[in-house]
């Protein structure tokens, strides 16, 4: 176990500074020291409670997946009855109630209706919906579930968090902390971030862009009444854009949803070169926009943005490619963020901010001082005992104790992961068991000189047999570690990443490279006892 030949001394060697050295960046950046801009810079990112930042909760209204779904069944509904096999009559169709209810003209259709509503159910869905017919198999009636409800919840509020995420990577933030909280909360750590008021207007739009035909048979009694006519809706204009103030009536269905969005872009308007947005649809959204083009040339279309008119162009000709334009009197910074928004996806739910704390970057560096204070007494305590009780074997210990601090930091920052103050806790602790491995080897070799050993004897056995108890020491805690990782969050995970990291470099430090260490020494000056 003493045998180091050169190859294997060079290759420890190379390790170790090969990884002290990726610490050397974020070294410099704590110590607010200049870090050459020619050399390799990537550091250790700092949490939300030593940078500073700002923690949102976000909390969505769930009723909204209900009414969505809804909608979405009644005009799969409409299209499968219009394109079955038999020619299906259908008449009213009403979502009262929370259910979809449609009234047939003939009842003898009823199983041509049953047959074409099904597949829509899909055999994984079956249990999301009840269909049944009442009045003498005159109404169709399909409601949902709860756990249909349920599974539709839990999939907006994925998707959701999803759509968060991207939006604040789009930032340029580093390492945000996005997690579920309960059934219908959002929980959302930025760390270094400046314009809080920014991020919270991202994350409260809610960016469902829609395109939908005008109602040009609805009159202005009933738009003014607020009573749309069958089939259609009112939508308010949106401040700022072409009907402000005003409240149009257009179709409910039929129109194109922006979810097959592909791109989204700040551009400005060819005609008075003011702000704009140019969008991208896929494959499907490309086809979706072009049918609708197609059958409504002559006819105005409108733009439809989190429940407000943007703008009402007429439709000139058919729009093919998939490509198009928003305009609504946008300033530079509106447009952009909308860009923004759509190019991350819209929410399937809106989003609001029910909780904000900010944490400034005084109380961060307060944090800084504080953690490093605590470590730098720990380990000169640890230090200190350790030359003193151990003599040559401690100041072993000592220089393996700061490499294996430094290449902790080297590889967390190799990494990008974030250090947290209860990161900094892991590394006072991990400072305690790193030489917690050298206690053990040391009193082994002491056992054996007592028991009459030989000086290299006793090493080597001193090594071999304190290894065995520290390995069995460290796979328990990295069981530990794996455990706090995977269903930990936020500073649970920072103080797992520093434990589970320190497990394998102190290991390193403590066990491997202190025994290269010896083995050198006993090799050079051959002592015929030790003081240990």
């Amino acid at each position: 176990m003493l045998d180091f030949p050169l190859w294997k001394r060079n290759f420890l060697w190379a390790i170790t500074i090969f990884t002290v050295a990726l610490a050397l960046p974020s070294l410099a950046s704590l110590t607010n020291l200049r870090w050459p801009d020619m050399l390799p810079s990537q550091t250790v990112n700092l949490g939300l409670d030593l940078a500073g930042g700002s923690h949102i909760l976000l909390e969505a209204d769930s009723s909204q997946v209900g009414a969505q779904r809804l909608e979405n069944m009644e005009e799969a509904v409409r299209s499968a009855l219009d394109n079955a096999r038999e020619d299906i009559g259908f008449g009213d169709v009403s979502t009262a109630g929370g259910r979809l209810t449609i009234r047939l003209d003939d009842p003898s259709q009823v199983d041509a209706a049953r047959e074409a509503i099904l597949p829509l159910m899909g055999t994984g869905l079956v249990s999301e919906w009840d269909l049944e017919f009442l009045d003498g198999n005159t109404r169709l009636v399909l409601t949902p579930t709860q756990s249909g409800i349920d599974n539709a919840v839990t999939t907006a509020m994925d998707s959701a968090t999803d759509v968060v995420r991207r939006r604040i990577d789009s930032l340029g933030t580093r390492e945000p902390t996005i997690i579920r909280q309960g059934d219908t909360r959002i929980v959302v750590q930025v760390p270094g971030l400046t314009d809080p008021d920014e991020l919270k207007d991202l994350l409260g739009q809610t960016a469902r862009l829609e395109f939908k035909m005008l109602d040009t048979q609805a009159t202005p009694a009933q738009i003014e009444s607020g009573i749309p006519r069958a089939g259609s809706e009112l939508v308010p204009g949106a401040p700022g854009g072409d009907y402000a103030g005003q409240v149009i009536a257009v179709r409910r269905l039929g129109g194109v949803r922006g979810d097959s969005l592909v791109d989204a872009s700040q551009t400005f308007n060819p005609d008075d070169n003011t702000p704009a947005v140019s969008i991208t649809f896929d494959s499907v959204g490309a086809e979706r926009f072009a049918r609708l083009t197609t059958e409504n040339v002559g006819q105005q279309f409108a733009i439809i943005l989190d429940g407000e008119v943007l703008s009402a162009p007429r439709i000139l000709q058919p729009i093919y490619g998939g490509s198009s334009q928003i305009t609504g009197g946008f300033s530079l910074q509106q447009a952009t963020s909308l860009a923004r928004a759509l190019a991350s996806g819209a929410l399937p739910v809106d989003l609001t901010v029910i909780e904000e704390r900010t944490v400034g970057p005084d109380l961060g560096a307060a944090s800084i001082r504080s953690g490093t204070m605590a470590m730098g007494v720990g380990t000169l305590l640890v230090i200190v005992l350790m030359i003193l009780v151990y003599g040559r074997f401690g100041i072993y210990a000592t220089a393996a104790l700061a490499i294996n601090v430094l290449m902790i930091l080297g590889i967390m920052a190799a990494f990008s992961t974030t250090l947290t103050l209860p990161g900094i806790a892991g590394f006072v602790l991990t400072i305690g068991a790193a030489v917690d491995a050298n206690v053990l080897i040391n009193e082994r070799i002491r056992e054996e000189r007592k028991r009459g050993r030989r000086v290299v004897a006793a090493v080597e056995n001193g090594y071999r047999e304190a290894s065995r108890a520290i390995y069995d020491a460290n796979a328990t805690n990295f069981i530990a570690g794996v455990l706090l990782f995977t269903f930990g969050s936020g500073p649970v995970r920072g103080f797992a990443v520093v434990l589970l990291i320190g497990l394998f470099t102190s290991v390193f430090t403590a066990v491997t490279m202190t025994r290269m260490w010896t083995a050198n020494w006993l090799r050079a000056k051959r002592p015929t006892d030790i003081q240990i």
